[in-house]
């Protein structure tokens, strides 16, 4: 004789499977945290103490910008993936030379890999924005002979392949549904990045600082809008999504440009992005309460998941910039106050970081 269940029980297993359902897009479609390490400094607390430090802020990811031996190997069997890079300076070999990137790859990957996670590859820092015109050709034949190198040697399903570009690599920004490329890019360096970032799986790696454009345009941005605060938001009059945060403004204005070069489907990780806590006099918004505003509110609005309005369903990953005050970084006192942390691992404020 069959068992009658009734009704509630029905009722309550579907609402049980909804629920685990919810939870489960819920997690899929949070953001991950990372932060950069740079090393721009004399006073710096060893690789081995930064490890203990990022394990104790429950930092799993982190980024720097070369592939110190020391940095590496203090990286091994820590759980914490790590994005290396291959420098601006070597651009032009791993360019002209397969057998080059060969090297490279034997020297500064495979020694650490796996035992460190390295997770990613930054060819170049910036190479686009910096205006080197024989660079930028370089880029792209960089990137694939640092491709072809990683499938040599069997790695290449695990270790992304890709470049930092900045927001000056844009022509138009705003409103963000007219985000454009430099039209002396699209062609040249743009469509091949794009496409071999498509190819082989990868993502675009994308530094954008709210800051600056705040500091450059504050008679006509909100300090609550560049901040992640409670502000009216602003209104894109092309397609009508409104606008809660500058950055999610400056990440669709790269995500239009892509969308105007055919490529609608590459995915995005914000490599940089952070508020300085200290300036000079004549800048506008640095500060420890803005600079605490600005990376407190960004890593909770990354943990709250979904996305951006023009592409809300891929979640927001960044890595925030930087994890120390570097001192012997030039230019404006900003640039040496980034830090979320001073050298001697004291917060410079106090925010969550996961």
């Amino acid at each position: 004789m069959a068992l009658a269940l009734p009704l509630h029980f029905f009722h309550a297993l579907f609402m049980l499977v909804f629920l685990l359902s919810r939870m489960q897009f819920s997690l899929s479609s949070s953001g991950f945290i990372g932060v950069n390490y740079g090393r721009v400094a004399d006073d710096l607390p060893s690789p081995a103490q930064v490890v203990q430090l990022l394990k104790a802020q429950g930092i799993t990811k982190t980024k720097i910008f070369d592939t110190d031996a020391t940095v590496l190997s203090a990286f091994s069997g820590s759980n914490i993936t790590i994005t290396v890079g291959l420098q601006n300076q070597q651009l032009s070999d791993a360019a002209g030379s397969q057998s080059f990137t060969d090297t490279w790859v034997q020297s500064n990957i495979l020694p650490y890999y796996p035992n460190t996670l390295i997770d990613a590859i930054a060819v170049g820092n910036e190479i686009i924005f910096a205006g080197l015109q024989d660079s930028t050709q370089l880029l792209v034949p960089a990137m694939k002979n640092v491709y072809a190198s990683l499938v040599k040697y069997n790695v290449a399903s695990s270790i992304k392949v890709s470049s930092p570009i900045a927001l000056g690599a844009l022509e138009t920004s705003y409103p963000p549904s007219a985000g454009s490329f430099k039209p002396d890019l699209v062609e040249p360096v743009i469509k091949p990045l794009l496409s071999f970032l498509k190819q082989a799986g990868s993502y675009l790696m994308v530094n954008a600082y709210p800051f600056f454009a705040y500091t450059a345009n504050s008679d006509t941005i909100s300090l609550d809008y560049a901040l992640f605060k409670d502000n009216t938001g602003a209104t894109d009059p092309n397609n009508g999504l409104v606008y809660k945060s500058l950055l999610e403004a400056q990440l669709d204005s790269v995500f239009a440009a892509m969308n105007a070069v055919g490529f609608n489907d590459v995915k995005m990780v914000v490599t940089e992005t952070g508020w300085p806590s200290k300036g000079d006099e004549n800048q506008n918004g640095p500060s420890e309460q803005n600079a605490a505003s600005y990376n407190g509110n960004l890593v909770r609005r990354v943990l709250t998941g979904g996305g951006t309005p023009l592409r809300p369903d891929e979640p927001l990953n960044v890595y925030i910039f930087a994890l120390f005050n570097e001192n012997q970084k030039t230019g404006p006192t900003t640039e040496r106050n980034f830090g979320l942390f001073y050298p001697n691992e004291e917060k410079v404020y106090d925010i969550p970081l996961h």
